[in-house]
Order: structure tokens, then C-alpha cells, then sequence
């Protein structure tokens, strides 16, 4: 958000409105004598200073300047600072019916790294769409969970930061967003990145993904056996056959089930995670087994023990899984226009 900017006035209308009337002499027509002699004195009107009035001036030119914009809170209405993860700069099509949702541009090291839609009610995010960066795959060890702090009124930063330490500070949390202890007890789930870390490059973009507002409880059996394997091969994909960006977005289906704690329903547990990619460029040399998965392809599992398997399938027939099991309208499109190739 850029900070509002005053248009500079010409110094001959922002003067007079400063500047008492004060008699100025004119070294034109002296009009001062010595009292002795009785002979005119030169006076050298621009090295008359008025110090009080000097310092009036350049407080007031001070304002006027354009302050350097600051990282706000980008929480509204939809995705104009992060837009550039969308594709062609649009939010998927299809999202009117989703009034309580909040639409977040996730900063990290004032810089925003990708577009999230997130549900407070059920504290995960529904979708993160992000742009892929080649990579080794990599994930990075050691790194702290995140909070977002835009989701918490009276927040003065939109950059997320580390968990505070203190009981206080996360009660003020829990209501707007899952904390820490809510994955604690959660024997079946763990916490699954929609924007996965080995999908990045950068260490300021990997360390972004670990917000819990991109986490949301997946089965460890489909995670580690299923799900992160095909992130995987995703990755190899893009790498070598993706010449120019490529756009992705991630997200799940839900039920109503939840994660409890203190018997209270805490975190919802997604039905399916879904994902899908779209390459405008792309190599046209590509095997014919990857030819055809391009510009746009997608797969989806269940997020479960048993019967959890990947299936990859075209984009079209993952907007119609999410438009069977969620409350999106009936002209929902991941990719706003499609994904038109550009070869």
C-alpha cells in the first residue's frame, strides 16, 4: 500500500501562506541611514535570516514529502498486492459465494511471496497459489512456524513472525488462526504445506512457507507415502520442461470435520488436497507421456489412511471435484481464462 503523497505547491503560493508581512528592506532604495554620519547604508537583503521562520519552512517541506510506503496489513477484498502470483493477474473465477473468507498476501522480509485464501472459521487456508522456482528440492531443517499477524486486529506489521513465548499473546491469536498446540495431540495428522517448501528457491521464499496460515492437517500415511512424493515429481517436471513461469495453486476440500483440543473444534481437517499447475511456455520437445500435460494439469488425493492414492487428471476435472464439495459457484476456474499455451 503506498503511502498518500501531497502535490508540491510553486514557492509563490506556499510562501505567502508561511511568511508574516515583514518589512523587508531593499538594497535597491536604501532606506537606511547612520546615525552619525547621516549617509545611506547598503543593505544586503539575502543574507537577511529569519531563524524561526527557516525552521517553520523546512518542517513544512518535510511534510510534504512522500514517505516510503510501508508493509501493511493486506487482508481485503482480493489479491492486488500479490497478484503477480496469479495468473494473469487474476484470483481464481467462481469465488463470489465465499463471503467470511479472508484473502492474504503472505509477506515474509517486507516482501509479499504468495497469495492465500484463508477460512478463520475453520482456521486453514483453502487455497495458496504461488509461482514455481527451480530448485534442488531441498526443504529447509530448523526453520520456526510462522503466524500471520493480519489476521490479528490491533497488528501493526504484515509480515509474519515467529510463535510469541508468551501464554498471553497466543490466546489473542487462537481465535483468528490455528497455533502450535492445536497439532500437539494430533496422533493421524501433521502439518502439510499447500506452498511446499522444495516448490521454492530462495531462503527468504522457502522460510515463507512454514506459516501455519499455509498449513493445514494432512494424513501422515498419504503425506510422506503419496502426496509429497508427487510434489516431487512435479518439481522434476517443471524444471525440465517449464521455460517460463509456471503458476500454482494448491488447496483442499472439506467436510466439517475438525482437530479438537480441549474439547473444543480447533483446526479443520481437509477431504481431499488438490493441486494444479499451469505453463504457458513449455517445452514442446517434452516426452509424449509429459507432451500432454501441458499447459495445465492437476491431481488430487484423499486425505486419509487408507485409499489414498494421487490422481492426476486434468484441470476441468479438479474444478468440478471443488465444485461438488465446496460452496464456490458454478463457473468456478482455477486459472482465470484458462491456461492458454503460448508456444
Amino acid at each position: 500500500m503506498t503511502s498518500p503523497t501531497l502535490e508540491a505547491l510553486p514557492s509563490s503560493h506556499l510562501l505567502p501562506s508561511i511568511l508574516p508581512s515583514l518589512p523587508i528592506p531593499s538594497s535597491h532604495s536604501p532606506s537606511l541611514v547612520h546615525s552619525h554620519t547621516n549617509r545611506p547604508v547598503q543593505v544586503q537583503t539575502d543574507r537577511i535570516v529569519y531563524p524561526h521562520l527557516t525552521m517553520l519552512l523546512s518542517c513544512v517541506l518535510l511534510a510534504l514529502l512522500p514517505l516510503p510506503p510501508p508493509v501493511n496489513p493486506s487482508v481485503d477484498s482480493s489479491f492486488r498486492e500479490c497478484s503477480q502470483f496469479l495468473y494473469r493477474g487474476l484470483a481464481p473465477r467462481g469465488l463470489q459465494g465465499t463471503q467470511g473468507l479472508q484473502k492474504v498476501c503472505q509477506h515474509y522480509g517486507d516482501k509479499a511471496r504468495y497469495a492465500t485464501l484463508y477460512d478463520p472459521a475453520g482456521r486453514i487456508p483453502l487455497f495458496s497459489a504461488y509461482t514455481f522456482k527451480r530448485s534442488n528440492g531441498e526443504s529447509r531443517e530448523g526453520l520456526p512456524w510462522m503466524y500471520e499477524p493480519q489476521l490479528s486486529s490491533g497488528s501493526g506489521t504484515g509480515n509474519m513472525q515467529p510463535f510469541p513465548g508468551s501464554p498471553s499473546s497466543l490466546l489473542a491469536l487462537e481465535e483468528s488462526q490455528a497455533v502450535l498446540a492445536d497439532y500437539s495431540d494430533a496422533v493421524v495428522y501433521e502439518r502439510g504445506q499447500l506452498n511446499p517448501d522444495q516448490h521454492q528457491a530462495s531462503p527468504g521464499d522457502k522460510a515463507s512457507t512454514y506459516t501455519l496460515t499455509n498449513v493445514v492437517p494432512q494424513a501422515k500415511e498419504f503425506l510422506h507415502h503419496h502426496w509429497l512424493p508427487y510434489l516431487e515429481g512435479i518439481r522434476k517436471r517443471l524444471n525440465n520442461y517449464c521455460r517460463g513461469t509456471a503458476y500454482i495453486i494448491s488447496g483442499v476440500t472439506t467436510t466439517g470435520n475438525t482437530i479438537r483440543r480441549g474439547n473444543v473444534h480447533r483446526v479443520g481437517v481437509p477431504k481431499h488436497l488438490w493441486t494444479a499447475y499451469c505453463c504457458p511456455d513449455f517445452d514442446l520437445s517434452a516426452p509424449y507421456e509429459l507432451r500432454y500435460k501441458f499447459p495445465t494439469y492437476a491431481a488430487y488425493g484423499l486425505n486419509d489412511v487408507v485409499d489414498n492414492a494421487v490422481t492426476e487428471t486434468s484441470t476441468k476435472s479438479v474444478e468440478a471435484l471443488v465444485n461438488r464439495e465446496m460452496a464456490v459457484d458454478q463457473d468456478f476456474q482455477l486459472f482465470n481464462g484458462n491456461c492458454v499455451p503460448e508456444v
